[in-house]
């Protein structure tokens, strides 16, 4: 650590940049079927309820990932374990392109079993960033750094779906995972190349040390893992899903995610089935509700951040923004009756600025997780929540298989949304730091 003088260096913001930036890449990863579906399907001769499969495989692998990647976290730190997933899933992502040309393997099995790994390989990241959220920021400042890396799932459809639809369009459906690979290659450098820990990070100085330490932000998280972390221990689990706060939050992040696994899975095809746009303007009409979606993560941060600095009150400061982001999401039912495609764009387009506002799940893990295991916390929350994946690309290719419609639904998304406010005020609770007994 070089000491700097005695302003405060700002590093931590070029971290979260950075893990913006990454998580970017790795929500596009997700969504490549989405956009590559059609094309793909009509190629490979995929039925509804085949696509919806491949669809959920990511988050099979995913859910079940989500504990052993806390741990792994929490037992070797983030750098390591952080770089390796991005490596990984990035390769696996490249070979889906490469889906119906190996003799001797069925596509479904091919397809379902790469976005499986995806799914393992992506596991550490979300707890990842929670942890670098928690070494690098202090409490004030949680809800807005948390809010910019959640955001990147909706930027990473605003800059990546008009390019892969573009990709579609051009080079064909392959080129998409090829292209999303090499990106991932180079993330996997950039993030070894500038992500360290506060107490070891070259460029920060004492005075900003000092400022993230005095707010709670706990900097030497990482020199506490390499080995030194706490067994894991089914104990532990039991404590957390007992413990009626954290099973209130978890049962609310597994509805918020309904919305947001339809967005990157069917939406896309939804938009090009029952819409009639091509794979091109798919791209780019999903770009519009998730440029929304972005603008009302990073809204939903500041404002929680400032709720908490008025009145020094976190339940007050992650709920509020939360219920109105929520009941403004329920409104993609209202797709169901628009007569247009713009009006549709336009529906989404609010459901996911209230969707944005209301992701705070993140800043509230970092507020509430027990402080020697953020990692396995993290870890269940995530697994809680991406139950989602499964069920919905599931649930929603059996509901268009039977009905040729995606009007139920949408129907069955925006229920979700309200279910969500019902999560968090009536289970959860207020919002405190857990404390696991001695």
């Amino acid at each position: 650590m070089n000491d700097l003088g005695a302003r405060p260096t700002r590093v931590r913001y070029a971290i979260i940049a950075l893990i913006f930036l990454i998580t970017s890449v790795n929500y596009a990863d997700r969504a490549t079927f989405s956009i590559a579906g059609s094309a793909a399907a009509r190629e490979l001769a995929l039925t509804p309820v085949q696509t919806g499969f491949i669809l959920s495989a990511f988050a099979w692998a995913y859910v079940l990932a989500q504990i052993p990647g806390g741990v792994l976290l929490d037992r070797f730190g983030t750098k390591r374990v952080y770089a390796a997933a991005i490596l990984l899933w990035s390769l696996f992502t490249a070979t889906q392109g490469f889906a119906g040309w190996i003799i001797g393997i069925p596509v479904v099995a091919m397809l379902f079993a790469l976005r499986f790994l995806v799914g393992l390989a992506e596991a550490p990241s979300f707890p990842g960033n929670a942890r670098l959220v928690a070494a690098w920021f202090p409490a004030a400042e949680r809800g807005t750094a948390s809010a910019i890396f959640n955001s990147a799932q909706y930027f990473s459809l605003v800059a990546f779906a008009p390019l892969m639809g573009w990709l579609a369009h051009n080079y064909g459906w392959r080129s998409i995972f090829w292209t999303m690979g090499v990106l991932g290659v180079l993330a996997t450098l950039a993030f070894i190349r500038f992500i360290h820990s506060p107490a070891n990070h070259p460029r920060v100085n004492a005075a900003e040390l000092a400022h993230i330490e005095a707010g709670g932000g706990l900097i030497h998280m990482e020199d506490a893992a390499a080995g030194k972390a706490p067994a894991f221990a089914w104990s532990n689990v039991r404590h957390l899903i007992a413990n009626r706060m954290m099973l209130g939050i978890y049962l609310g992040q597994y509805c918020i995610n309904v919305l947001t696994y339809f967005f990157v899975t069917w939406f896309p095809i939804y938009l090009i089935k029952e819409r009639g746009l091509n794979v091109l303007e798919a791209g780019f009409a999903a770009a519009a509700p998730a440029l929304f979606g972005f603008a009302g993560g990073l809204a939903g941060g500041f404002i929680s951040d400032r709720i908490l600095k008025r009145t020094g009150s976190l339940d007050w400061a992650r709920k509020t923004p939360l219920v109105i982001g929520m009941l403004l999401a329920s409104l993609i039912i209202a797709c169901v009756w628009a007569p247009s495609e713009w009006l549709v764009v336009t529906l989404m387009s609010v459901a996911f600025f209230g969707k944005g506002i209301a992701s705070l799940g993140w800043a509230i893990m970092a507020d509430v997780a027990p402080r020697r295991l953020a990692g396995l916390s993290g870890g269940v929350f995530n697994m809680f929540g991406n139950i989602a994946g499964i069920v919905t690309p599931i649930v929603v290719g059996y509901i268009v298989s039977a009905t040729g419609s995606f009007d139920l639904a949408l129907i069955f998304v925006g229920a979700h949304c309200l279910l969500t406010i019902f999560a968090f005020l009536v289970i959860a609770g207020p919002i405190r730091r857990m404390e696991l007994p001695e």
